[in-house]
């Protein structure tokens, strides 16, 4: 059976940092392509990066030079550091996975993601 748990969401002041981190049991992360999306109330979801099975690492726009996400297959963890936050980085943080044979560059659209995690809050004040 698949889990993903994601864990280190919280409260930030405007700047801060966070770390989430996603911890997946019953799945080979290293042979997945993988990612964080983030969804506030009355919006879709929406990618913000990913680490697909060719070892590239993506960004949303919106995040580059300010997020890294990391895929640590020794221990099956995907994280994501979240540096010089902005209140418009508030919102539930999932992490996901596509487990399919022919995942390989990795895609933004959440419906080709077959596991989910439960979410995380971030929240950042200015």
């Amino acid at each position: 059976q698949v889990r993903l748990v994601e864990s280190g969401g919280g409260s930030v002041q405007a700047g801060g940092s966070l770390r989430l981190s996603c911890l997946t049991s019953g799945v080979s992360l290293g042979s997945t392509c993988a990612g964080w999306f983030r969804q506030v109330p009355g919006k879709e979801r929406e990618g913000v990066a990913l680490s697909p099975r060719d070892d590239s690492q993506q960004y949303v726009d919106s995040v580059k030079g300010r997020f890294t996400i990391t895929k640590d297959s020794a221990e099956n963890t995907l994280y994501l550091q979240m540096n010089s936050l902005k209140p418009e980085d508030t919102a539930m943080y999932y992490c996901a996975i596509d487990s399919s044979y022919y995942c390989w560059s990795g895609s933004w659209s959440p419906s080709q993601y077959n596991y989910w995690g439960q979410g995380t809050q971030v929240t950042v004040s200015s």
